[in-house]
């Protein structure tokens, strides 16, 4: 299921695998869900999604975002959008481009999203 959901970024599966890997190493309970436009995954709660963008800009490399969500702001050049929906709630946007872009501070950032997400 989640090999056609990148049928039309299939270099992007091989990035997308290392970080689902990742994280259910880390987090034993995890469960996912592979939706038309999303793959999201959750503890008791959603903590992050994958999903692409709705159209590239011209000459950008393929890519997903990686959203997470966290009870302040991040700051960060790696942040392609942050929004407050609520209040003490950010919803933040990476762009994954390369395996690259899963840096130590991105996983610090999605246990603190699936801590965040555990305690509601």
């Amino acid at each position: 299921m989640e090999a056609c959901f990148f049928s039309k970024a299939p270099e992007l599966y091989p990035v997308y695998l290392s970080l689902a890997g990742r994280l259910g190493e880390t987090y034993g309970d995890l469960s996912l869900q592979v939706k038309k436009t999303q793959i999201s995954f959750y503890n008791k709660h959603l903590f992050a999604c994958v999903s692409f963008p709705r159209r590239l800009r011209k000459g950008q490399n393929p890519c997903f975002i990686l959203t997470f969500g966290l009870p302040a702001r991040v700051e960060s050049p790696a942040i392609y959008q942050a929004v407050e929906p609520y209040p003490n709630r950010w919803t933040h946007h990476v762009l994954i481009e390369k395996q690259e872009d899963l840096t130590p501070q991105v996983y610090q950032w999605l246990d603190a999203a699936y801590w965040f997400a555990w305690n509601k």
